[in-house]
């Protein structure tokens, strides 16, 4: 039986308009919801138990409003849903310390998570983890298979590679071409239903601080072109300055 665990973040949708107050990020009005690549870790995560048998326990890090996410993957299917209670600012190295304190204590086998979080882009908690227990990695994965051992895609510059994983290890997943499942009826009136396993932690120390926070310059005006006799304008604009041909 193998211990599954993948690791969840709330995030904001990124349809949602950020504003800055002050110094910091007011995310008060924020519609939040799972990290997008954080779906796809999932799916390959109840794959994952479907073929081999064990369990799939989701793992977040914050405080009691990102419980949500964890009854968001509940809905999915997953078995255990735990928060590791911080409320505080964590830099990348301390959340992977928590993370991989909780990941060795409990026996995991194996650990999903997204290739990078929607809010940071950072794509260094599954290395980061990995690092700290001593295990294997890999990163970006698209795709993986069950039926002669285990063993994932992930693209390379000229191609796709085939790779062969051995536990335990931590799996970073992109999309692909995998079709994330939706909860049903069923699912999400279980997740309401379901218990969220807090854990507290020792916060470690941080090296870092946040100074100040601001929005990203203002994207200029667009350009319109109309006729034909444009044609050579247009694509040179599309080459040049938004890289698009």
């Amino acid at each position: 039986m193998v211990k599954i665990a993948v690791l969840v973040k709330q995030v904001p949708d990124t349809n949602s308009k950020i504003i800055v107050s002050g110094n910091s990020v007011d995310l008060s009005n924020v519609k939040m919801v799972m990290s997008p690549y954080d779906e796809f870790a999932v799916e390959n995560a109840l794959r994952h138990r479907e073929s081999a048998g064990g369990t799939v326990t989701a793992i977040t890090v914050g405080g009691p409003s990102s419980e949500k996410v964890l009854k968001d993957a509940k809905a999915i299917g997953v078995d255990e849903i735990v928060r590791i209670d911080c409320g505080s600012y964590l830099d990348s190295n301390a959340l992977q310390t928590i993370l991989s304190s909780i990941i060795s204590s409990e026996g995991f086998d194996i650990v999903y998570c997204g290739k990078s979080a929607a809010d940071t882009g950072a794509a260094s908690t599954g290395p980061g983890v990995a690092e700290h227990l001593g295990w294997s990695s890999v990163s970006n994965i698209t795709e993986s298979n069950f039926d002669d051992g285990f063993s994932v895609v992930a693209p390379l510059s000229d191609g796709n590679a085939v790779i062969a994983v051995t536990l335990p290890a931590v799996i970073s997943c992109d999309k692909g071409n995998t079709k994330v499942r939706k909860p049903n009826v069923k699912g999400i009136m279980q997740a309401k239903r379901a218990s969220v396993d807090v854990r507290g932690c020792e916060v470690p120390v941080t090296s870092i601080n946040i100074v100040s926070q601001s929005l990203p310059p203002a994207k200029p005006a667009g350009k319109k072109f109309e006729g034909g006799q444009n044609a050579s304008e247009v694509a040179r604009l599309l080459r040049d300055e938004a890289n698009i041909i």
